[in-house]
Order: structure tokens, then C-alpha cells, then sequence
């Protein structure tokens, strides 16, 4: 299974497609995929048969996934799409950080 630098909870930025430059939270990400759910990103139209979740039915509106390479991580400091690098802190944990400001992105 490949590694993803992705996780959920995320903030990232769309960068090719209908939905570009757009930005929103990972709701789900798929590794074997190699996909990711982002709020609000991808949004597509399923028509549904009455459910327990959808009593009434009809035209349901909900987001859709996405392919990886199609998201970059966002800068914590400026929101701008960022790589994503992985560096040893003094303590000895293994963090992700973006290249472009140098934050940390895991606490």
C-alpha cells in the first residue's frame, strides 16, 4: 500500500480540475485508491431511493473522491499550496513539515 502524505483532518488546496484552487478539510482519505474526500470539493449529484438517512429521496448532493495528485497539503503560515517533507524533532518524533515555510504540520 503506498504512503500518502495526506491525512484526514487536513486543510489542502485543489490544484488541477473543475474544482481549482479551491481549499477545504480531508474528510476520508483511501490509500489503496490513492484518494482523498475533501469538504465541500468534487461535489456531484446521485439520485437515492428513500433511506433511513434520506426518508424522502430524490437528488442528493455530496462530495465525491479525488485523486491525490490532484490535492497539496496548505501552508499553516500563508494557506498556499505546499510539499510535504518529514524531519526528526529534538525529542526523537518523526513530523511532517511544509517546504515552503518550514512549519510543522503534526503537533
Amino acid at each position: 500500500m503506498p504512503k500518502l502524505k495526506i491525512k484526514q483532518g487536513d486543510k489542502v488546496v485543489v490544484i488541477s480540475g473543475k474544482d481549482k484552487s479551491k481549499t477545504g478539510r480531508v474528510l476520508k482519505v483511501f490509500p489503496k485508491e490513492q484518494r482523498v474526500v475533501v469538504e465541500g470539493v468534487n461535489i456531484v449529484k446521485r439520485h437515492t431511493k428513500p433511506n433511513p438517512k434520506h426518508p424522502e429521496g430524490g437528488i442528493i448532493e455530496k462530495e465525491a473522491p479525488l485523486h491525490v495528485s490532484k490535492v497539496m497539503l496548505a501552508d499553516p503560515k500563508t494557506g498556499e499550496p505546499t510539499r510535504v517533507g518529514y524531519k526528526f524533532l529534538e525529542d526523537g518524533r518523526k513530523v511532517r513539515y511544509a517546504k515552503k515555510s518550514g512549519e510543522v504540520i503534526d503537533q
